[in-house]
């Protein structure tokens, strides 16, 4: 074990893992990476202690929906979700909730969901389906697709009300990635100027030509934050992972495109450069073939030729029959690595080939120690014919397995793993002498980024932070 009083002490921030950094190693791939991986955004926030509170703290969480759920943007439901004319979702965030519906026009519209006659929710919550009108089930008040108050019994009785003074009140709406997203915040900037580096950097990478393949919904024993934060760094991939083994966490790159977009691009088929032997090519692509069907006859790897070169050509030809593309052009960071993106506050992307997921956190409303975790698997849509129309998601508890999801294949077992201290650390929050905890300057500075925006966002709306 290293001895720390001998480790030198660098300039707060600037450290970095030994070896050759990603952006090097990316360069040094046979097919050019597209331009956004080359980008470097580092930054330092400082090194003091993020106190538990602002995962314990009821207050705080009511400040959450007060100040900041109801004014960032979110996304709401796939476009697939509502394809046609009068498909409606309805999204919900703790006590905020929208109708987002395709129109008769084919455009998209989200309405607050509540009654203008006594506030009753017009849909339930979490619901998708059909409708030619909104309805409320209390007294009948009914509006179009168009919010439209087109029915109000007794009117007689309601000289008072008006069709301009009752329409359904429209939320801030708009399409980005092939997702729908809404911003209950009625003086919301675009959705393009919120999202900063990311329309530049995802028409590199196609994510609006994916349709979901496989969403599941699985509830965590851990606060909003705290779960989110388990996805923002590769720090833990050695320990909960790897079982204290090296392998590539430590190429992983970590930047902060202020002020709503983070990013991690994580390496696939390299060796550590602190592995005391390192491991030869052969090595590395069984490590990468480890999950292939049993029977399968092994790889085998052509002199001369690294194994991530050769794995990532594998994986083009395998998802290229699967589904009826050539992604022969793709570069191997695109076909291989784990490239995430964040948006604050609660949406993640990879943009990659193998790893095409989307993640989404929202905070219970009922427990504060508990969370929302949707998983979606994107793929490439088929060059004929239509997509599958998404799947209803699988609802999994917080002792279900990821594994029961036959179509996250190995990954379940991962995902598994990733969650599997969250109750622990929920615990530890609570238990703890030590108030608060200590964050990498670097490997970790994804998990303070979303915590100083929630800040941000909680006193600008006159609350405080925990301290």
């Amino acid at each position: 074990m290293t001895d720390l009083r001998d480790v030198p002490v660098p300039r707060p921030g600037s450290a970095r893992a030994p070896g050759p950094t990603l952006h090097e190693q990316l360069l040094a791939d046979p097919t050019p990476p597209p331009w956004p991986l080359l980008e470097q955004a580092p930054v330092f926030y400082g090194d003091a202690d993020i106190p538990y509170t602002v995962y314990t703290s009821e207050a705080y969480a009511q400040a959450e929906y007060d100040h900041m759920w109801s004014r960032t943007w979110q996304w709401a439901c796939h476009v697939d979700h509502i394809p046609e004319p009068g498909d409606y979702h309805v999204y919900d965030v703790g006590p905020h909730s929208a109708i987002v519906v395709r129109t008769t026009d084919g455009s998209i519209k989200a309405y607050y969901n509540a009654c203008m006659h006594r506030g009753t929710q017009l849909r339930g919550a979490g619901t998708c389906g059909f409708a030619t009108q909104f309805r409320c089930p209390f007294h009948g008040w009914t509006w179009s697709l168009d919010g439209e108050l087109v029915d109000l019994p007794d009117r007689w009785d309601f000289p008072h009300v008006g069709d301009d003074t009752h329409r359904l009140p429209e939320l801030a709406v708009d399409t980005f990635a092939g997702f729908v997203w809404v911003n209950f915040d009625p003086a919301a900037e675009p959705l393009r100027d919120y999202l900063g580096v990311l329309p530049a950097h995802f028409a590199e990478f196609d994510i609006e030509d994916r349709y979901i393949e496989a969403h599941l919904r699985k509830r965590l024993p851990a606060n909003w934050k705290a779960a989110a934060e388990a996805f923002l760094e590769a720090y833990h991939v050695r320990e909960t992972h790897a079982t204290g083994q090296l392998g590539d966490e430590v190429t992983t790159q970590y930047d902060v495109f202020e002020p709503n977009v983070s990013r991690f691009i994580h390496t696939t088929g390299l060796d550590s450069p602190q592995r005391p032997v390192p491991r030869t090519e052969e090595q590395i692509l069984a490590h990468l073939t480890r999950n292939l069907r049993r029977g399968m006859e092994p790889l085998q790897l052509p002199e001369g030729m690294r194994a991530r070169d050769f794995y990532a050509r594998y994986v083009q030809e395998q998802l290229g029959q699967a589904y009826g593309r050539d992604f022969s052009h793709l570069s191997q960071s695109m076909t291989l690595d784990s490239i995430e993106y964040f948006v604050f506050p609660n949406a993640f992307f990879f943009p990659g080939l193998q790893l095409g997921m989307v993640y989404r956190f929202r905070p219970d409303p009922t427990s504060i120690d508990h969370c929302s975790f949707d998983l979606l698997m994107l793929r490439p849509r088929p060059l004929e014919g239509d997509a599958p129309p998404p799947p209803t998601p699988v609802e999994l508890d917080v002792d279900d397995s990821y594994t029961l999801v036959a179509a996250f294949g190995g990954l379940g077992k991962v995902y598994d793993e990733d969650t599997s201290n969250m109750a622990a650390q929920t615990r530890g929050f609570r238990s703890s002498r030590k108030r608060g905890q200590t964050l990498g300057n670097y490997q970790e500075v994804r998990a303070r980024h979303l915590q100083k925006r929630v800040r941000e966002y909680v006193e600008a709306g006159g609350g405080s932070a925990p301290t």
